[in-house]
């Protein structure tokens, strides 16, 4: 079944919306007990407060739901950039078939991965990872791979340079490297899952990556949506035991362009304005930065979007 957002009052006064956002509207996002459902679920709670009825779609997966944005058939979806990224230029699960109509709105919040060790590994450096084993492949989650690879190449690294221990997904990983079966492995940051792996193996940490432009250029060069961000330690946050760079990309939410402007505009303006009131929702959108809900990723924006960051002083 569709899923519609039925407007109440146009919350901004921007001329016309009650009679786009009367139209029926769709959230897509992965399926319930996911983060994505999560944040979706948090979205339409919000947009509800300030006077628009949502609901969300879940879905099997991003290539399940993106190519309904792109028709129209829903409106809205919520992914990570380095899928949006994919996805508008055909890559990886979408190859053959590019969702050139698909438009960002809005940064949601930072995903940050990175590599770790054991304590005692005497690799403190993505340099000192040259020779050593590290888990790779990620058959079920192929585009982890672009991560990990741009997380080598700030050290002017690659595949070649390690001993790649293959697995399917990111916690098979991180078994395997508990197990002792590598010296490293990729996993994100704040996950219990390294909490698990730190207290099995007496301690870990994360490698911190060079923060120069030279870095930032090799990583975006594999990954053009990420960036570098210093992360300081937090009680979340195994692992991190001073403040290092490391790679993030964002959660993003996106439409369709047959999504008119003024409603992309409402949009952005309501999640702007209550970013508490998401983050009590979904404790994720805690990372959230109202103030830099734009960002240059490589991809397009819609034009109801950068009218709204023009307005809030965010676009030029």
């Amino acid at each position: 079944m569709k899923i519609r957002i039925l407007a109440a009052a146009a919350t901004f006064g921007v001329l016309g919306a009650n009679a786009a956002m009367a139209q029926p509207l769709g959230i897509g996002t992965m399926g319930q007990g996911t983060s994505g459902y999560s944040m979706g679920a948090a979205i339409s709670s919000v947009l509800a407060d300030n006077g628009v009825n949502a609901l969300v779609q879940p879905a099997a997966g991003t290539s399940a739901f993106l190519p309904l944005v792109q028709t129209g058939e829903l409106d809205f979806g919520i992914a990570n950039a380095m899928e949006i990224g994919e996805a508008i230029s055909g890559q990886e699960a979408f190859e053959g078939r590019p969702l050139a109509d698909l438009r960002m709105v809005t940064r949601l919040f930072p995903f940050r991965v990175g590599v770790f060790v054991r304590d005692d590994s005497g690799i403190e450096a993505i340099a000192d990872l040259a020779g050593h084993s590290l888990t790779y492949g990620f058959t079920s989650q192929v585009t982890l791979n672009r991560a990990l690879n741009a997380i080598l190449a700030t050290a002017d690294l690659g595949a070649d340079d390690i001993e790649p221990v293959m697995v399917p997904n990111v916690v098979r990983g991180a078994d395997d490297f508990s197990a002792g079966q590598a010296d490293a492995a990729f996993f994100a940051m704040g996950s219990g899952k390294v909490s698990e792996v730190d207290a099995s193996v007496g301690g870990l940490h994360f490698l911190p990556l060079a923060d120069d432009a030279e870095s930032l250029a090799r990583l975006q060069a594999i990954v053009p949506q990420a960036y570098i961000q210093t992360v300081d330690p937090a009680p979340n946050l195994t692992g991190v035991d001073a403040p290092m760079p490391v790679m993030s990309y964002d959660y993003v939410l996106v439409a369709g362009t047959h999504v008119p402007d003024e409603v992309i505009a409402q949009v952005v303006k309501v999640l702007n304005e209550n970013q508490p009131a998401l983050a009590e929702a979904f404790a994720s959108f805690s990372k959230m930065e109202p103030d830099a809900m734009y960002r240059e990723m490589g991809v397009p924006w819609h034009e109801g979007a950068l009218a709204a960051y023009r307005e809030l002083g965010q676009v030029d």
